[in-house]
């Protein structure tokens, strides 16, 4: 791919980055194979419902696959197919045709197709095969499906592509919500920022060096809600080309984390942007040839595309009414908003790279780190950072996904862009050498908390001065800095103390202000004072037994309220200082008339000021209702946490640290997880609440991947045919 004009990876980097690709060990004894699996296809369900599948070849392996997933996730599963088809509302209801819309708009449906007839021959035998799976298993369980649910049936290829297609392009790197909240402030102004802003995760990658008993450690953590097409379902998958155990996103035919006896990954959300608007003009009268609609584009009118649509939305009364809309496409993309004599059009990367599938088929078979990267090379995936370890010792951290080549000039690309010149038309994405990569650094260690990659490790290999601007922005938000901070600590990390680090609830940002709020409030005297004293004894943690965790994060949003978007930090963030800033507060005044403000309320609300965490913040699923802890990322907590108010005034969790994985990397694997929200959607499932418990009380569940392991903790076990 091309380059961008002045740009250029620094060659100490690049040299460093190619040559870990191809970096070499010295030979060493390989464990005796495992016994070949069954020629039948068993899939063995453990107590927690995580499916072992066994299959004697990876087309059954598959179809196994798409099998349990069904079980676990039927009714869900076939909703999220529906509204890839843009048919939603057809099968559910007026509740999904504004999602129709979206879809239809971004053309899901017909790229879903497209993107079928362009797998190659294992793609496609593999993607059948999980299909077949799918359709089988709903036609062997019908009774557990609702009327609305069968309807969708039969799933084909094209419906599992364009639910890849609708969650990861356009839902990730962008999505509707985004866009309306820039439709709104463009109204407005033509300067608005567009936000294509995601949910967030952790990733740790440790090296030998840096841990007790020298072995890598990965750690998987993203933070997703807990619904609807971001659920994640674990599994182990085992033919005799593969050995995987991980998590899918539900519905999808790949492990997007996972490790195998030789590696591993995960993924955070990429602090990249890989989606622009443009503002069009439009012409006046319409295209000169009398063709429609047009927009100015190198100062002649340019006739859009017009796609004429009919949704179909079913009503209460079982009747159906039908929509009509018009998806109007300019060069740059779809239009997503229009005004009096201007519409924004958005343009998104990835819409030519259908072999997602097999790039991640190509992983979870990898077993060093140049096949790794051989198979992520492809760049099939649009938009996640990459976290790497693996048994050899190595560790790497990729700035993944496609970023574009934009163009030169005085634009702004995190904001709209004008539409009307060739100039600001982007054509091509960076290539794999030219995104930002550290492989093996001498700190031992690497993070990502959603932060920009200059923040990956300390002393950094990467400079941001090195790449074009637009590659990622510059900033460290506090739970980054946390992140950075507890594996910089301790220069010998067990496994025990990876864990309890990433259940760590202690909040950076108390660190940073808490001792000057409470110098301010004991100056002031009287309530305030009173409200510093609980303070002084809190632990700065959001455990559930932590008093005055509420009060604080309660004074937090009071003093950002009353700021609006004036910092109140004394001390802003500084690229010289990324882990020690920003501090202090810059108004201690109004940090201490919003501690009184918040104690009062909280007295008010909850009947004292001291009430523990737990009291207020509560896990809530079914008949469960237990104590949570953990809380708001931008509180600087390594434990994300989102929560909900109820009907009671209580917060219920919806989201956060989804699914947990801790891997050592050894002559053996040593593996920790926890699916938050358990592995099962199904209503009457025991695994949609069984690890809320363990959640509770910090504590992860043990990864069985033997045989004999599983055998010791199944619940059932199931033989396809």
């Amino acid at each position: 791919m091309p380059k961008a004009p002045g740009f250029s990876l620094a060659p100490v980097v690049l040299a460093a980055v190619l040559a870990a690709g191809v970096q070499t060990t010295a030979p060493r004894k390989r464990k005796a194979p495992p016994p070949p699996p069954p020629a039948r296809t068993e899939i063995l369900w453990d107590r927690y419902g995580v499916p072992h599948i066994f299959a004697g070849d990876d087309a059954p392996l598959f179809r196994a696959f798409g099998w349990a997933q069904m079980e676990a996730h039927g009714n869900l599963i076939l909703r999220l197919y529906a509204q890839a088809r843009g048919r939603g509302a057809e099968f559910f209801g007026p509740d999904y045709l504004d999602e129709d819309k979206w879809v239809r708009t971004m053309g899901v449906p017909e790229r879903g197709r497209e993107w079928y007839g362009q797998q190659d021959a294992i793609e496609k035998r593999l993607i059948d095969a999980f299909v077949a799976g799918v359709n089988d298993c709903a036609a062997a369980n019908a009774e557990h499906l609702s009327a609305d649910a069968r309807a969708v049936l039969p799933v084909t290829g094209s419906d599992l592509l364009a639910h890849v297609q609708r969650v990861i392009l356009f839902h990730f790197i962008t999505g509707p919500d985004r866009i309306e909240n820039t439709k709104e402030t463009w109204s407005r102004s033509a300067s608005a920022v567009s936000g294509f802003g995601a949910t967030g995760s952790n990733a740790w990658a440790i090296a030998p060096s840096h841990t007790a008993a020298g072995r890598a450690i990965l750690v998987a953590n993203p933070h997703l809600p807990w619904s609807d097409f971001l659920l994640w379902f674990e599994t182990q998958l085992t033919s005799p080309s593969v050995n995987a155990y991980g998590a899918a996103l539900v519905g999808q035919p790949m492990l997007g984390i996972a490790f195998n006896d030789d590696l591993g990954w995960t993924h955070t959300n990429n602090a990249m942007d890989g989606a622009d608007l443009y503002e069009l003009t439009l012409a006046a009268g319409g295209a000169s040839n009398g063709g429609g609609p047009a927009y100015d584009y190198d100062g002649a009118p340019r006739t859009f595309d017009v796609d004429h649509q009919t949704i179909k939305v079913k009503q209460k009364d079982g009747g159906v009414t039908e929509e009509a809309f018009d998806v109007k496409r300019s060069i740059q993309g779809p239009v997503v908003a229009e005004k009096p004599g201007k519409a924004l059009a958005l343009r998104v990367v990835g819409l030519d790279q259908p072999h997602i599938f097999g790039q991640y088929w190509q992983m979870a078979r990898a077993r060093s780190l140049s096949e790794f990267r051989a198979a992520i090379g492809k760049l099939q995936n649009p938009f996640y950072t990459i976290m790497y370890a693996d048994r050899a010792g190595h560790i790497m951290h990729v700035f993944g996904g496609r970023t574009p080549v934009r163009p030169a000039g005085p634009y702004n690309w995190t904001g709209i862009v004008p539409g009307d010149t060739s100039k600001t038309l982007w054509t091509a994405t960076h290539a794999f050498n030219e995104l930002p990569q550290a492989v093996d650094p001498a700190s031992g260690w690497l993070q990502n908390a959603n932060d920009p990659p200059w923040t990956t490790t300390f002393p950094s290999p990467l400079k941001a001065s090195d790449f074009p601007p637009y590659m990622s922005t510059r900033g460290m938000s506090f739970r980054a800095q946390r992140s950075a901070r507890m594996l910089d600590e301790d220069p010998h990390l067990t496994f025990d103390k990876v864990i309890e680090d990433k259940l760590s609830t202690r909040m950076e940002l108390a660190d940073r202000v808490v001792d000057d709020l409470i110098a301010a409030a004991k100056a002031k005297g009287g309530n305030a004072a009173t409200a510093a004293a609980m303070l002084e004894k809190w632990d700065r943690s959001a455990e559930a037994t932590s008093r005055g965790a509420v009060l604080f994060e309660a004074w937090y949003r009071e003093l950002t309220r009353v700021q609006g978007t004036a910092s109140p930090f004394a001390v802003k963030w500084e690229p010289e200082k990324p882990r020690t800033t920003p501090s202090g507060l810059a108004d201690p005044a109004a940090a201490v008339k919003a501690l009184e403000i918040a104690a009062q309320t909280i007295a008010k609300e909850r009947g004292a000021v001291d009430v523990p965490w737990g009291d207020v913040y509560r896990l809530r699923r079914d008949a469960v209702d237990l104590p949570a802890n953990g809380g708001p990322s931008d509180l600087g907590i390594f434990r994300v946490v989102g929560f909900k108010k109820d009907p009671d005034g209580k917060l219920e969790a919806v989201g956060g640290d989804s699914y947990v994985a801790v891997i050592e990397f050894g002559p053996s694997v040593r593996a920790m997880s926890l699916v938050t929200s358990g592995n099962f959607s199904e209503e009457g499932s025991p695994h949609r609440t069984d690890q809320l418990k363990l959640f509770a009380e910090k504590k992860l569940k043990p990864v069985w991947r033997s045989r004999l392991e599983i055998e010791g903790n199944m619940e059932k076990k199931e033989v396809l045919k």
